[in-house]
């Protein structure tokens, strides 16, 4: 059987340029390297602070139509739709009983996003699904024998208890029935930081947006996002996460792009000015978004739908068949 890969983004509010270079971008590359099963996480959604039902299937759409336009080529990539794939939940209702509380209370990301979950009067109302996201994750990666997991480093910890649980079980019941899988991380990609807070992760849920890129932003907006974007009062263009965090942003976002060195832009931009080196960023990231734009428009809505629905049958069956051997491991059938 070829290996699998398997990833996800979740469709809250709008795809932003670091969800692109950080994740689609990948996937697109992904492709000729196994199986590629690729899945709009709108079950996942259902825990985000900014979750709006009346905007959630032009979300999945959204984001089908982006995964479209960076060239997944949805008659080979298995593009899916989480929901529309029962097993999820019922692998995840199975697999929750092998895991603990204490394993999912450490789990990084529940203490950084269950902080935002705060009324006016401090007191703190944590949904849940926030606590048992990484079971449900684990259910989407065991679900397809998935061994090459696509995530941004701050997924790595849900992967690794993705293994636990698959080892946990095939240990407790003697059987092989979980493959074991790895994350993986681009070689070539970084994690995008805010244009204006360049010390968090460029993200849809920042309040301020002033500091993230939509896809489907104007492209004048942009433009201006990025001349607007935080520096320094060094000026000078040098790649230092530490010192100068908004520009190694910067550096990072064009070289994601166009796959360049570091110190090929350090050098070109040598004894330029930073007004100059945001003027060529703003024109590197919006010729970019402007063709993306572009490939998005031409997209035959109809013909996209008709693909996802014949991945959701194909991965239904082969969702079905897993959690049926699982369930008759543990007493279920």
């Amino acid at each position: 059987m070829k290996k699998r890969i398997l990833s996800g983004i979740q469709p809250t509010n709008q795809i932003t340029l670091g969800n692109f270079l950080g994740a689609i971008k990948l996937f697109e590359q992904l492709q000729n390297e196994g199986e590629l099963f690729i899945f709009v996480a709108d079950l996942h959604a259902l825990s985000s602070n900014n979750y709006e039902p009346k905007k959630m299937q032009e979300n999945i759409l959204n984001v089908l139509k982006v995964y479209y336009a960076a060239g997944l080529d949805f008659d080979t990539t298995k593009v899916f739709i989480q929901s529309k794939i029962p097993a999820h939940t019922e692998m995840f209702n199975a697999l929750i009983n092998f895991t603990t509380i204490g394993e999912l209370s450490r789990m990084t990301q529940f203490k950084d996003k269950s902080s935002k979950f705060k009324m006016n009067n401090g007191t703190e109302k944590i949904p849940t699904g926030l606590l048992t996201y990484p079971v449900l994750m684990a259910g989407d990666i065991l679900l397809y024998d998935a061994t090459i997991i696509p995530v941004g480093i701050d997924q790595k910890q849900h992967v690794e208890l993705t293994r636990d649980i698959a080892i946990r079980i095939n240990n407790k019941f003697n059987t092989k029935i979980f493959e074991i899988p790895e994350p993986y991380f681009s070689k070539t990609g970084t994690k995008i930081y805010d244009l204006i807070n360049p010390k968090i992760k460029m993200s849809k849920s920042n309040e301020n947006t002033n500091g993230t890129i939509f896809i489907n932003d104007d492209i004048q907006i942009i433009r201006k996002k990025i001349m607007s974007a935080m520096t320094d009062n060094l000026n000078s263009v040098n790649y230092d996460k530490e010192n100068q965090p908004g520009i190694s942003n910067l550096i990072n976002i064009v070289c994601s792009i166009n796959e360049c060195d570091k110190d090929q832009i350090i050098m070109q931009f040598k004894d330029k000015n930073y007004k100059e080196f945001k003027t060529y960023v703003a024109d590197v990231v919006c010729d970019f978004i402007h063709n993306l734009q572009t490939e998005i428009k031409k997209i035959d809505i109809n013909n996209l739908l008709n693909k996802v629905e014949k991945n959701n049958q194909y991965c239904n069956e082969i969702a079905n068949k897993k959690i049926n051997e699982f369930y008759k491991l543990i007493g279920l059938k």
